[in-house]
């Protein structure tokens, strides 16, 4: 049995649950860690959150407003985004379209191509 999508007690966590996305970015720019992987976001808010640099594998983000977030600096391996909104949203170029659409339509996670390093 899989554990499912965290509520977490992290304080950045807490910040945006509660909707305070102008707090949680000052935090985060001032350099205050927070563990967001495996977290629950569903039905949250996020427009505006700076995303740059955030660890959000295995997240779950059912019917989250994301609308306008530039994601390209997340890292979203293992996401949920069923049924988010998601107009606007920049994703990083190794998400396919097709992998973000399936998530959307039928909840499945995110699955990131990562380039091979050849050997030097």
């Amino acid at each position: 049995m899989t554990k499912g999508p965290a509520i977490s007690n992290d304080p950045m966590y807490q910040l945006l649950r509660e909707g305070k996305i102008e707090e949680f970015n000052a935090k985060k720019q001032s350099g205050e860690y927070c563990n967001l992987k495996g977290c629950d976001f569903r039905s949250l808010d996020l427009r505006g959150i700076d995303a740059v640099g955030l660890d959000f594998r295995g997240a779950y983000f059912r019917q989250t407003d994301l609308r306008g977030v530039d994601l390209r600096g997340s890292l979203l391996d293992g996401c949920s985004l069923n049924a988010a909104k998601i107009s606007g949203t920049y994703f990083p170029l190794n998400i396919p379209a097709q992998e973000i659409l399936l998530s959307l339509e039928h909840g499945t996670r995110l699955r990131v191509i990562h380039e091979k390093k050849e050997p030097e």
